[in-house]
C-alpha cells in the first residue's frame, strides 16, 4: 500500500497571467522540493480527464459548455479568473484527477494520495468560475465518491480563503460534512459561523471564522476543539482535504502564522482520524499558496506525513483571539445533530 501523488505537466499550461500569483512556478516548485528529497512509500500516478458526467454532477451544463468552448483560448472570467489556451484542458484533468483518486482510494487500491492540481477549484460555484477556480475539484471527488457507494464524506477545507463553492454544493445535505476554517473577514466574503447548513444539512456545514494573525497552536485548537470531535461523531467513510497553503505565515495573500510543522499537523491529525474512522481513507487536493519556498516545503511535510514518514503535533499556547471563533462556531451549531 502506497501514497499516491498526483501529478502531470498538463496543469503547468494553465496560466492565468503575467504576475498572477496562481503561477505554474507553484508546481515547479512543489516538483523540485519532490525530486531533490524523494519520499519512501510514495509513487508517482497520472491523471486521466474527468467525464462530462462528473462535471455536471457539480457544475450547470452551461457552465461546462462555455469552458470546455474556450479550449485553445485566452479568456478573462472575472478580475481574478483567466484563461490561456491551455486553462480548460488543465482544469478538466484537474477535476479528473481529483475523482479517480478519490475512487483509488475509496475503493482500496492505494491507501491514500495527494493530488498536486492547478487550477484550484473551491470557489468555483454551480454556473461560474471565481477565484482563480474553473471547476471544484474537491466537489467533483466527493460526488464521484457518492455514487461509487460512499454514504459519508468528509470535506476539511484548511485554506485561508473560505471555499464558498463547495459550501454551497452541499449546504443543504448531510451526505458531507463540510468544514472550514479560514480568514474572516476576508475574501470571498462567506464563511460566517452562523452558515450552518439548511433544511437536511442544517449542522453539516462547520465555519471556524478566524481572525488574522492566527499560528500552528491556534489550528490546534480549531482541530482538537472543533473538527476532529465532530468527525469523530460523523463517522466518515472517505475524507477530502482542500489542502490549501496560504495560511502560511510568508504568503503574500493570506494573513496567517501558519508554519510548515502546523500543516504537517494538521494533516498528522487528519491521517489519524482517518486511520480511525474510515481505514486511512484520505486524500488531498492542492488548493492555494502562493509563497513558493513555503508552498513547496509544507507539500512535501504533507506527503511526508501521508506515506508515514512523518508526524507532528501542534505546539501549546493558543492566542486570545481563538476562543471567541470557537465559542461562536459552537454557538451556531448548538442544537443540531453532531452537537
Amino acid at each position: 500500500m502506497t501514497t499516491r501523488l498526483v501529478t502531470d505537466p498538463a496543469w503547468l499550461q494553465h496560466v492565468a497571467g503575467p504576475m498572477h500569483p496562481e503561477s505554474p512556478g507553484r508546481l515547479r516548485a512543489i516538483h523540485e522540493v519532490l525530486q531533490h528529497a524523494p519520499i519512501a512509500g510514495t509513487e508517482h500516478g497520472a491523471p486521466r480527464p474527468a467525464t462530462r458526467a462528473e462535471l455536471t454532477a457539480v457544475h450547470t451544463a452551461a457552465h461546462v459548455d462555455a469552458v470546455l468552448a474556450l479550449a485553445g483560448q485566452s479568456a478573462q472570467l472575472d478580475p481574478d479568473t483567466a484563461m490561456s489556451p491551455g486553462s480548460a484542458d488543465a482544469a478538466v484533468l484537474a477535476s479528473g484527477a481529483a475523482a479517480q483518486l478519490a475512487l483509488d482510494v475509496w475503493r482500496g487500491e492505494v491507501n491514500n494520495g495527494f493530488a498536486l492540481v492547478r487550477p484550484p477549484g473551491h470557489h468555483a460555484e454551480a454556473s461560474h468560475a471565481m477565484g482563480f477556480c474553473l471547476f471544484n475539484n474537491v466537489a467533483v471527488a466527493a460526488e464521484t465518491a457518492l455514487a461509487a457507494g460512499a454514504k459519508r464524506v468528509l470535506v476539511l477545507d484548511w485554506d485561508v480563503h473560505h471555499g464558498n463553492g463547495t459550501q454551497s454544493h452541499f449546504f443543504a445535505r448531510r451526505d458531507v460534512l463540510f468544514c472550514s476554517s479560514h480568514q474572516f473577514p476576508f475574501y470571498p466574503g462567506s464563511g460566517a459561523p452562523q452558515e450552518i447548513g439548511t433544511g437536511e444539512g442544517a449542522g453539516f456545514t462547520v465555519n471556524v471564522a478566524l481572525p488574522a494573525g492566527q499560528g500552528d497552536a491556534d489550528y490546534g485548537a480549531v482541530f482538537h476543539d472543533v473538527f476532529l470531535p465532530l468527525a469523530q461523531r460523523y463517522r466518515p467513510e472517505l475524507i477530502l482535504v482542500s489542502a490549501g497553503f496560504d495560511p502560511h505565515r510568508a504568503d503574500p495573500l493570506g494573513g496567517m502564522n501558519v508554519t510548515e510543522r502546523g500543516f504537517a499537523a494538521m494533516c498528522s491529525s487528519v491521517k489519524a482520524l482517518a486511520e480511525e474512522v474510515c481505514g486511512g481513507k484520505l486524500v488531498l487536493l492542492l488548493e492555494g499558496g502562493y509563497d513558493l519556498e513555503g508552498l513547496s516545503q509544507s507539500v512535501h511535510a504533507c506527503a511526508e506525513v501521508l506515506a508515514g514518514q512523518r508526524t507532528e503535533t501542534f505546539p501549546t499556547g493558543v492566542g486570545p483571539k481563538v476562543s471567541p471563533a470557537l465559542a461562536a462556531t459552537r454557538a451556531a451549531l448548538d442544537g443540531t445533530p453532531l452537537r
